[in-house]
């Protein structure tokens, strides 16, 4: 049953969208052109047989907790059949494996293999050193002045996904001045939250920041901030522990930007970075009841080598070793 209209209170007419004026459209259509060519859309993809879109694919993947084809084909904007001729070619490649879905059977699960990292990382190196030579020639005012122009179109036209709370914009970024402090308080909170860990884990996690800092290797070793709509919301550090391992270290993430696929992109910088720089393994140190993260990194081919009990930060605990062969 309806309720009843209050002839008193008109509603008020929604209003239309203006006209776009042709001389902005052109300017959008102008823009493309230019940005196309200059990122080399137009060319060989990254210098491989693949198409734009192939790579796209790869990249959810790589940085998705196996979602199923029509998650990426929705927010793709793909047709499912489409995405659907791009993942067979991928399985018979073995570039990717799929598992029923235990929430929908008619769902199959999509994760890459081994093989298919393998064969996306060094696009993704690619990519990232094509997006540095663009910025290189800017001085560093102007290589910023383009950032920040890129981030503002971005979220101007991104689809606001909740009215409420708008559009979700997630960057990783380089460390500032204050990150650190960030860092150590955000590991000293979150697992005496969580886990019940006193203030000896925190003094930990701040004698590692203050090294990292000391100590700081640019050509070697580097870190990376998580950003959500501005706010910091995670990290993860890659130290040099000899000349052909690198370590892995403070992963973190703030609860309200877990399940975004962040901990995933922020592991995978640190294993493309060691790529690049020709380390020859990545170890990690960990806890057994950290299983978000674990399940992290055994999706990316970490190996656990080592567990060791121990009593630390007033719990028992597990400590466990990884190693991936790079």
């Amino acid at each position: 049953m309806k309720a009843p209209t209050d002839s008193s209170q008109p509603s008020a007419p929604t209003a239309s969208p203006a006209p776009v004026p042709a001389s902005a459209v052109k300017a959008v259509r102008r823009f493309n052109r230019f940005i196309t060519r200059r990122i080399g859309v137009l060319d060989p993809y990254l210098g491989s047989k693949l198409s734009l879109t192939d790579v796209r694919v790869l990249y959810e993947l790589a940085h998705r907790d196996a979602p199923v084809a029509s998650e990426l084909a929705r927010d793709l904007g793909l047709d499912g059949g489409y995405i659907s001729r791009i993942l067979r070619r991928f399985e018979q490649t073995g570039w990717i494996e799929r598992r029923a879905s235990t929430q929908d059977a008619r769902q199959s699960l999509v994760t890459l293999t081994p093989a298919g990292r393998e064969a996306f990382e060094p696009l993704q190196q690619r990519s990232r050193d094509e997006a540095a030579a663009l910025l290189a020639p800017l001085p560093p005012a102007r290589r910023q002045e383009v950032v920040d122009a890129m981030e503002r179109i971005e979220t101007l036209l991104s689809p606001t996904t909740n009215a409420a709370e708008g559009t979700r914009v997630a960057v990783l970024r380089d460390p500032q001045p204050g990150d650190m402090g960030w860092v150590v308080q955000q590991h000293g909170e979150i697992y005496w939250r969580e886990y019940g860990w006193d203030s000896r884990f925190e003094a930990l996690v701040a004698d590692i920041a203050a090294q990292f800092l000391r100590k700081f290797q640019p050509a070697w070793e580097k870190a990376w901030i998580a950003e959500l709509d501005g706010e910091r919301v995670g990290s993860v550090f890659l130290v040099r522990k000899s000349a052909t391992t690198a370590q892995l270290r403070m992963l973190i993430l703030s609860p309200k930007a877990r399940g975004l696929g962040l901990g995933a992109r922020l592991t995978d910088e640190c294993i493309a970075f060691a790529r690049a720089k020709g380390y020859k393994k990545m170890v990690l140190w960990t806890n057994s009841c950290l299983t978000a993260a674990r399940g992290i990194y055994g999706q990316r081919g970490f190996q656990l080598v080592k567990t060791e009990p121990y009593e630390g930060f007033g719990q028992q605990l597990v400590g466990e070793t990884w190693e991936l062969k790079l």
